[in-house]
């Protein structure tokens, strides 16, 4: 298996220095990125995640390099796919801001990467053992533009992670500046209760996960009923199931909240129909 990336359409070793320091993903963690699952050899949901990055990229004000469009996207993805014999991966697109400048940029030219790594699994899993959460306190996401998309500052992020890190959690919960829980600090959240799913809107400050939206389309074509709504660490307590989401893992399943327990039973179901709509 060889290691290699991609560097603005060209195939490179990965294994070697590939950017220069002087880069504005480096310095000011000035673009986007997308994490795209690959399942045998191909990747999935490619279509929601080209939109995702072109709707952010147009948001943050980096034109698209000249020769990439949705079919130079999925075709320089296969490539490295092809390249590097993976059949099973996470593969991570990046699009940053080319060119000098401080806080202020000098162009707005975009440049790209992606890379590969390879996976166990064949296909998303369902998690064995149902994850220990809590309510991250220490800060709160602000809602703005930028909230619902996936730019290069994750800081926040990892400071949930390094919460959880710390109190042996395997995730947390985080809050909008309302209040609202509104994901993880790895992905999208959904609650189940009486068999209805209920996640927080958009309008909340949670990232637009392409996960997210792929869950909501199979639960509403598998007739189980979905609100987007704002919801509360009460709501947590009344939950009869707490999942989270994203694109890489597909579905895990929350068994504790600080002394309540849940069950997994939808969990599981969704993630049986979302394998089966990846192998089709």
């Amino acid at each position: 298996m060889r290691s290699l990336v991609n560097i603005n359409g060209e195939l490179q070793p990965g294994d070697q220095p590939a950017l220069p320091l002087d880069n504005r993903a480096y310095h000011f963690g000035d673009g986007l990125f997308e994490s795209i699952r690959v399942v045998n050899g191909r990747p999935c949901f490619i279509d929601a995640h080209w939109a995702r990055l072109t709707t952010g990229a147009s948001v943050l004000r980096i034109e698209m390099p000249a020769a990439l469009d949705r079919e130079g996207f999925e075709r320089s993805i296969l490539e490295l796919i092809s390249a590097t014999a993976i059949a099973s991966g996470r593969c991570r697109f990046t699009l940053f801001r080319s060119g000098g400048g401080y806080y202020r940029p000098q162009q707005d030219g975009g440049n790209f990467t992606i890379e590969l790594q390879a996976l166990d699994e064949p296909h998303h899993t369902l998690n064995q053992n149902g994850l220990m959460v809590d309510i991250w306190p220490e800060m709160r996401k602000p809602i703005n533009e930028l909230s619902r998309h996936k730019t290069l500052n994750c800081q926040y992020y990892i400071m949930a992670a390094l919460w959880s890190r710390e109190r042996g959690l395997d995730d947390c919960l985080l809050q909008n500046e309302r209040g609202n829980i509104i994901e993880s600090s790895a992905g999208n959240l959904f609650i189940v209760s009486n068999g209805v799913l209920y996640t927080p809107s958009l309008a909340d400050g949670c990232l637009g996960g392409v996960m997210r939206a792929q869950v909501i389309n199979l639960a509403l074509a598998n007739g189980i009923k979905v609100y987007e709504c704002s919801l509360n660490p009460q709501n947590l307590l009344a939950a009869d199931e707490v999942f989270f989401t994203n694109a890489i893992s597909g579905v895990r399943w929350v068994g504790a909240y600080r002394t309540k327990r849940y069950a997994h039973k939808l969990s599981g179901t969704l993630m049986e129909l979302l394998v089966a709509s990846t192998l089709n």
